[in-house]
């Protein structure tokens, strides 16, 4: 265990009811860290028992806590509190998020303020959104239509962003005033537990947040088959996302998923070279690719097609790759050795189906790499099609692959050939072209002349198959609510329906 990280070291990791406390069966999970492969903290490891205990927590405190009741204002001030602690542990939290995913130190600085951010726009939004007043066209009626909590959620998030994801989730659960059972992937926890630490601290109630940790296979059916939960938020792969949804519609319990994207970032022969070039680099190995809008789909105009990729090649072998802490880093390590084992079989099976390895396909040829670490440099595919395994599957990789068009009708066509619409990209100096393709794309969030940015205040989320629902924005509040309709007759008389009729 590393003993200078004094928000996640305890003597337990599991927070049920207002009480850290260990797994029931005593279990624990070693946690490594990507750039050595070593072991640097274990932490408890929850037992379904543990789950079916923290939803009785979040039930309990739901049916019979203050919680669900709280005034808004003062649910948005403990959302402000938090993040004022955010603020204070960032750079603790940062060294965290590095140390468990691998990323740059920058990055996991960058993702920290985002997280800050959504705490503090949803603070505002919660204390903005009035009941709205509906006018029926009777004397005497007020109608309103009112937001209440839907319930006791269950929140899981994903390896790649961990506090991130679960902050788009727990901030507007609690502001909308439900209670939460949270449960980070079991590969990178660490930053989920300091910041239920933080919680804690900020003045949250037993069991309005509960968090367990362990593997998926061992938890997902006492957290989803259950007629104790009300809603169900799931980032992660497609899979398990049908699981998810396929178990929630047994009890009709309202469930979020977002299962990830295959994102084409589109780019015209006008389009600025230098931001351009720039801008598919950073779409597509940032985080070593592991992001589920990673631009990897790069779909570029025959005309500029050899030229670009020849100095997108030449950028890639530049980027330095290294451990997250080091600030000359720009790229760290795979999350795991699943992830290495899964983009060498992606580059195996590319190079057999005729995909031409332009540059990378495994670790760098570096000596001052911890041999433990799992590396993967940077690598391009040109040459590539829509048959190809490399091109349709979700790598989650810095992997990019490289196809060619000649029409923006087929370019567009091209964009939107993907069961997934996460997220897409496009470049050009004509804003008619522009404008002709962020709307015909079939995607979720679509940059023009920019790539991978968001903010808080609109919604995220795709089409098809990259799931339903939606985070962040008005929506991802309301995702959090149940609307009800309020009727009230103030001057109530008998209707006469029923009344008997009078003799003659």
């Amino acid at each position: 265990m590393v003993g200078d990280h004094h928000l996640y070291v305890g003597d337990h990791h599991l927070y049920i009811d207002g009480r850290w406390r260990a797994a029931g069966d005593g279990g624990t999970r070693d946690i490594i860290n990507p750039a050595t492969g070593s072991v640097f903290a274990v932490v408890d490891e929850a037992t379904p028992a543990d789950a079916t205990d923290a939803i009785a927590a979040a039930r309990a405190a739901f049916d019979a806590g203050e919680w669900p009741a709280t005034p808004v204002a003062e649910r948005a001030d403990l959302l402000r509190r938090i993040a004022d602690l955010l603020a204070r542990d960032k750079a603790e939290l940062a060294r965290i998020e590095t140390l468990d995913t691998g990323k740059t130190l920058a990055e996991s600085e960058i993702d920290i303020d985002d997280v800050i951010s959504v705490f503090r726009y949803y603070a505002s939004l919660a204390e903005t959104e009035p009941d709205r007043l509906v006018d029926v066209g009777v004397a005497g009626v007020i109608s309103r239509v009112v937001h209440e909590p839907i319930g006791v959620c269950v929140l899981i998030a994903p390896w790649n962003y961990p506090l991130l994801q679960i902050s788009w989730k727990i901030a507007p659960a609690l502001v909308a005033g439900c209670t939460m059972i949270a449960k980070p992937s079991e590969v990178t926890p660490l930053s989920t537990i300091a910041f239920v630490r933080l919680c804690e601290e900020a003045g949250v109630p037993p069991g309005v947040l509960n968090l367990v940790q362990g593997a998926g296979s061992r938890l997902g059916t006492a957290l989803t088959d259950t007629d104790d939960v009300d809603f169900i938020s799931f980032t992660g792969g497609l899979s398990t996302g049908r699981i998810i949804s396929e178990t929630a519609a047994k009890h009709v319990t309202k469930v979020a998923v977002e299962l990830g994207g295959k994102n084409p970032h589109i780019v015209f022969a006008d389009a600025d070279w230098d931001s351009s070039v720039e801008q598919v680099l950073a779409g597509v190995f940032l985080h070593s690719g592991q992001v589920c809008s990673s631009g990897t789909r790069l779909i570029v105009d025959s005309a500029i097609a050899d030229r670009f990729v020849d100095a997108l090649v030449e950028r890639a072998g530049q980027i330095r790759m290294g451990d997250g802490l080091d600030p000359a880093s720009k790229t760290g390590p795979l999350v795991s050795q699943a992830q290495l084992d899964k983009m060498n079989s992606y580059v195996a099976t590319a190079t057999e189906e005729g995909a031409v390895l332009r540059c990378g396909g495994g670790p760098p040829e570096r000596d001052d790499l911890d041999p433990g670490g799992y590396w993967f440099a940077p690598t391009i595919f040109d040459r590539c099609d829509r048959s190809m395994a490399i091109v349709r599957d979700e790598t989650f990789g810095p992997i990019l692959t490289v196809e060619r068009f000649d029409t923006a009708a087929e370019a567009l066509a091209l964009g939107n050939d993907t069961d997934y619409g996460l997220a897409a990209g496009v470049r050009t100096s004509d804003d008619a072209v522009g404008e002709h393709m962020v709307r015909g794309l079939r995607h979720g969030t679509v940059w023009l002349n920019d790539f991978g940015y968001y903010t808080p205040a609109a919604e995220w989320g795709g089409f098809g198959k990259s799931g339903n629902g939606r985070e962040l924005g008005p929506t991802g509040l309301a995702e959090y609510q149940e609307t009800k309709h309020i009727w009230h007759n103030t001057a109530p008389s008998a209707s006469q329906w029923f009344t008997p009729e009078k003799d003659d």
